[in-house]
């Protein structure tokens, strides 16, 4: 288990909150993720921090009604991020260009889930 004190200056917690889409004309503030990753200074992700610390790169997906999914944020040898939480491919949630997207509160990322891309918004940037 990676402590607190284990991770360097560029980790960051995002949180994630699903923004309006069809059924949830107001967003849900119940739904969503808690990403735990290195950024750069521009609030992008930093493949190459990820590379030295990937087993502190974490994902917790949260909805209401459902047990939470821990799991790990993850690289695709061609660049694509992935939140991946067993063993397998077949409950892999992909980022669409995660590595470009900029987690600065107000900003919105989308993920793809069971074949559905949703949109969030970065509610909350802050150090662990």
């Amino acid at each position: 288990m990676t402590s607190l004190k284990d991770l360097t200056p560029k980790f960051h917690h995002v949180r994630l909150l699903l923004a309006r889409e069809k059924g949830h004309p107001n967003g849900e503030r119940e739904e969503g993720y808690d990403v735990l990753a290195p950024l750069t200074g521009e609030g992008r992700l930093d493949a190459e921090e990820w590379k030295t610390h990937k087993a502190a790169c974490r994902v917790r997906r949260f909805r209401t009604g459902e047990a939470d999914l821990i799991g790990r944020l993850r690289r695709k040898p061609g660049g694509q991020w992935f939140f991946d939480y067993a063993e397998g491919d077949r409950d892999d949630e992909i980022g669409f260009h995660l590595g470009d997207e900029r987690f600065v509160t107000g900003e919105y990322v989308s993920i793809e889930r069971n074949g559905t891309m949703h949109t969030y918004q970065v509610a909350r940037v802050e150090r662990p």
